[in-house]
């Protein structure tokens, strides 16, 4: 699939998010969608789908050294996820401090993860480091056709 590139997707104004399958399961993603849009964000694509095990090992592939690779694929294959792309200036910094630290525990009142989460593994939901990972993301999961 070919990178996405619109304009404002160039000037850093994307991120990509994904609702983890614990979240999904426990019932969240419709609060943790509405909390996105509460927050200025705009959903540019979005769809629910489940990975397989090879497409969480190559999504997740920066941490296959890792100790937690094995247990973040089985994670992350378990159920359903809901994929985003997002859109609001500075996309990447915004969401990440949005959505709270990578450990719910620390992550601050009324952040996602601290509602959400309940671990740091099973933190509800993924936001990209970068805006190039964002691009890189968002490609892995939505054509340019899926995007608005």
């Amino acid at each position: 699939m070919p990178l996405i590139t619109t304009k404002s997707q160039m000037n850093g104004n994307i991120t990509f998010t994904m609702v983890k399958p614990v979240a999904v399961a426990d019932g969240h993603s419709a609060a943790i969608l509405a909390k996105i849009v509460e927050g200025g964000f705009k959903i540019k694509a979005l769809k629910m789908m489940r990975l397989s095990k090879e497409q969480a090992e190559t999504f997740y592939a920066v941490h296959k050294e890792r100790s937690f690779y094995a247990s973040l694929v089985t994670s992350m294959t378990d159920g359903p996820i809901v994929a985003a792309i997002l859109e609001k200036e500075n996309a990447v910094s915004v969401y990440r401090e949005y959505i709270g630290a990578t450990n719910p525990a620390d992550a601050r009142e009324g952040s996602i993860r601290k509602l959400y989460g309940k671990s740091i593994e099973a933190n509800a939901v993924h936001g990209s480091d970068s805006d190039e990972n964002a691009k890189i993301e968002s490609s892995f999961f939505f054509s340019t056709m899926e995007v608005f």
